[in-house]
């Protein structure tokens, strides 16, 4: 099977391999991460604006973010203005679940401690076979 690449020198997102192999994530989940990922940092999150960028619907939107948040890629505050009302949601997207690297360095812990069944966050994609080079 013939991939086509394409030349990346600026407009891209790159991402790990660990929440693409993640096979409790389902493809929207995966989806929707890269796409969090991929938004500037100044980006204001919230239901409504992630379903004015896609194709997904409210429930859609919502029902994968939860996803995201149940299996630690995802944290939601609510935050509160001066008065003590709550003014918006505060996001924080995390490339590995939360609880699975150390935050202050960025190192994963050990794969013992960390991962279900035969994810590696040392060595992601262990797992798949490796091809020989046809050329």
């Amino acid at each position: 099977m013939a991939v086509f690449r394409v030349d990346k020198k600026s407009n891209y997102t790159r991402v790990g391999n660990y929440f693409i192999r993640d096979q409790r994530l389902s493809l929207r989940g995966k989806g929707m991460l890269t796409l969090l990922l991929s938004l500037p940092e100044d980006w204001k999150y919230s239901i409504a604006g992630l379903v004015a960028i896609s194709k997904e619907g409210e429930d859609a939107v919502r029902s994968t973010l939860d996803e995201l948040e149940r299996l630690g890629y995802l944290e939601r505050k609510r935050r509160r203005d001066e008065l003590g009302m709550f003014c918006e949601m505060e996001y924080t997207i995390y490339e590995q679940p939360k609880g699975t690297f150390d935050p202050h360095t960025g190192i994963p812990y050990t794969t013992k401690a960390l991962n279900p069944g035969n994810l590696s966050a040392e060595v992601p994609g262990r797992d798949f076979p490796v091809q020989d080079d046809p050329g």
